[in-house]
């Protein structure tokens, strides 16, 4: 999988950054919003409705979770990190976090420095309603050190502080599976010298503190939906982020099984100095890094082990016993962090090569989106607060849309399928408007984000968009709806971590299969994560990997036992389907 971006190169498009645009050859058929005659399928499921919800692990909302008798589970609780009033529980230990200390290089595993006494005091970041970027007293100074439940002092509906959750910080914060510098990444590095005032960053006060530890108690109350969605139909607690780090990547991967790189007509380029990540700490710091964070540093040349930050990860990935592909070309700087789309909602084209920019190149990737126009198959991503791509609202998230990064939809009808989630609504009334793939992300005050969301929102959301599926028998007895989140949020989890290529995977993450055909109250445990979907889909609709460098290629896991997380066979990710129970 390391020759991809040759493979596909002939469907460049040629641009001119004056502000037109010119397709030359896309490599499928018309590309028109495709017919939404149902196709052949494998299962029983003709409707699958993918939900995006943001910035939560498994253990921060499946951590006090117990499943049905017969079912077992790893999390919090079950490994007596936690106990069932969401209090230390007999292995609280197994989740202490570590100082350390790491100069001149940026390390993956940084010398231990010993515990933390108690966990650094909690941070507001920008949360909603409460004074920004300073402690949040509503918590103690003094919390022991390892998750903590949050609703023992905020409610389940209030906002709380963002942590960290960026490349690099979460391969550090992830310690080659150790998991134990969560907090001391936060509140050394933060969110990088490069952050968007208000709120920057500076040694010493990066406005992060011990929030990284919180988690959500089912055992108590909390996530009531969640709990009883979990309880009637499946979860899994082996699914993953795609790649370390935050939203824009792990959307990327969701539609394309791979990453975004820096290209000009589709050719890998250097980007401008500017826009290249340096995890290595500024002088006279420990571990704050060079040049990171939303307006600085977001690409990576991961062929290349001179670069700051990239010989360490794959010294990692070759230190591993099936030493797994980084899948990283030769002078390609990969997107691993978030930067807005090339094109705005509309279509119109926003990159400039020749400017210092937060904004994304046009993308040349082949996408979900294009391969089920190629084959006929009908498909739609609705966003929050997208409304017509012109009129748009503060509801809309552009790194939540991803297939605007792609110049083979933005540039043809296939922009059509970009559509409000006002649109899903109307069309889950009627199953002839209906498509057969659906991927939805909430309005941005009902995504679940820290500090400007919740969980409960998201909850709320979710509820509803059931309720209105189920409302319509005639789609409900058919479909398939996914339930996730895109990233960690860099919230701590205590799950396996399978390195798969130089990008991930990341922490795990919840996922929910709600439909007549989900296994009862079933705790899943096969691997997977985000691009699982698109095996699913693949396999469904008889779709073919999307790229040679995608990870849709990757085969199905092999794990012996019947409490197994790991597979023998990795790298590997599961489809999704055991899941599901079609004998019915």
């Amino acid at each position: 999988m390391t020759e991809g971006w040759k493979k596909w190169s002939a469907r460049i498009v040629t641009i001119t950054f004056a502000g037109s645009l010119c397709i030359t050859s896309l490599g499928v058929p018309a590309l028109a919003a495709s017919s939404n005659k149902a196709p052949e399928t494998t299962t029983p499921i003709e409707h699958l409705i993918v939900v995006i919800g943001e910035n939560h692990t498994f253990d921060n909302i499946f951590g006090g979770y117990k499943p049905k008798e017969g079912e077992t589970i790893d999390n919090l609780l079950s490994k007596g990190i936690i106990d069932q009033n969401g209090n230390p529980g007999p292995n609280f230990d197994l989740a202490t976090q570590q100082t350390a200390k790491d100069v001149n290089v940026y390390n993956l595993e940084p010398k231990a420095t010993g515990p933390y006494a108690v966990l650094p005091q909690p941070e507001t970041t920008y949360a909603n309603g409460l004074p920004q970027f300073v402690p949040d007293v509503r918590f103690p100074a003094n919390l022991p050190n390892g998750p903590f439940q949050i609703t023992k002092f905020v409610n389940f509906d209030d906002f709380t502080g963002d942590p960290v959750h960026r490349f690099f910080q979460m391969w550090q914060q992830t310690d080659n599976g150790r998991a134990d510098l969560f907090v001391w990444v936060g509140v050394q590095t933060g969110i990088g010298p490069q952050n968007n005032p208000p709120g920057t960053p500076i040694p010493g006060n990066t406005f992060q503190g011990g929030e990284a530890m919180g988690f959500y108690n089912m055992s108590t109350g909390d996530a009531p939906v969640f709990k009883s969605l979990a309880d009637n139909y499946a979860i899994s607690d082996n699914y993953h982020q795609a790649v370390m780090g935050g939203t824009g990547a792990n959307f990327f991967a969701v539609i394309t099984g791979d990453v975004a790189f820096y290209n000009i007509n589709g050719k890998p380029k250097p980007p401008l100095a500017s826009q290249v990540e340096d995890p290595n700490p500024l002088a006279g710091t420990n571990n704050f890094y060079n040049q990171d964070g939303y307006a600085g540093g977001s690409y990576v040349n991961c062929a290349d082990a001179s670069r700051p930050g990239v010989k360490q990860i794959l010294n990692y990935l070759s230190s591993l016993p099936n030493r797994p592909d980084p899948n990283c070309e030769k002078k390609t700087y990969y997107l691993v962090n978030n930067y807005n789309p090339a094109y705005t909602p509309d279509g119109h084209l926003r990159f400039d090569p020749l400017k210092p920019t937060n904004i994304t190149s046009p993308q040349v990737v082949p996408s979900i989106g294009e391969a089920l126009t190629a084959k006929g198959i009908s498909w739609k991503w609705y966003t929050g607060g997208r409304k017509d791509g012109v009129n748009f609202t503060d509801e809309y998230c552009r790194i939540c849309d991803p297939l605007t990064h792609i110049t083979a939809v933005m540039t043809t009808g296939l922009i059509n399928n970009l559509q409000d989630v006002t649109d899903f609504y109307n069309d889950v009334q009627d199953e002839s408007k209906l498509p057969a793939v659906s991927f939805v992300r909430p309005f941005e005050s009902m995504a679940g984000h820290p500090a400007d969301s919740t969980p409960a929102a998201y909850e709320a959301f979710v509820q509803d968009l059931i309720d209105r599926v189920q409302a319509n028998p005639e789609v409900w007895k058919k479909t398939a709806i996914l339930i996730t989140y895109d990233e960690g949020g860099g919230y701590y989890d205590s799950g396996l971590i399978q390195a798969l290529d130089f990008f991930g995977d990341g922490t795990r993450i919840p996922l929910l299969a709600v439909s007549p055909f989900s296994k009862k109250g079933h705790v899943d445990h096969t691997y997977a994560d985000h691009v699982s979907i698109l095996k699913f889909i693949e396999k469904n609709w008889g779709v073919s990997p999307l790229s040679d460098r995608s990870r849709d290629n990757l085969p199905n896991p092999i794990q012996f036992g019947s409490d197994s997380y790991e597979p023998v066979n990795g790298p590997a990710i599961g489809d999704l389907m055991t899941m599901f129970d079609f004998s019915k």
